[in-house]
């Protein structure tokens, strides 16, 4: 009988539930010291994963729990393109 692959889990950082890491988005904070959104999951650096939702990107900004994961203050330049980023996803995600 074939081994079976697990399937790697993480938590969002937003509501604290346990997805699939394909199903999470994954915001990382460079060496550099900058906040991207990482679309491959391999980009270098630190990072927290987030449900695709609008909600969770509150919720982690409100209790400063991205900024905990993250280790760096998140402008609110950069939280707005988050936000503008999860908007547009998740409009995707519905129209599917």
């Amino acid at each position: 009988m074939p081994k079976q692959r697990k399937i790697p889990l993480r938590m969002c950082v937003g509501c604290r539930s346990r997805n699939e890491k394909k199903n999470l988005i994954r915001i990382v904070r460079t060496p550099e010291q900058e906040v991207v959104i990482d679309t491959t999951g391999k980009r270098a650096g630190r990072g927290a994963y987030l449900c695709p939702r609008v909600e969770c990107l509150y919720k982690a900004a409100k209790s400063r729990a991205l900024e905990r994961a993250l280790g760096v203050s998140i402008a609110s330049e950069i939280l707005s393109e988050l936000e503008n980023y999860f908007k547009k996803h998740q409009d995707g995600k519905e129209n599917e």
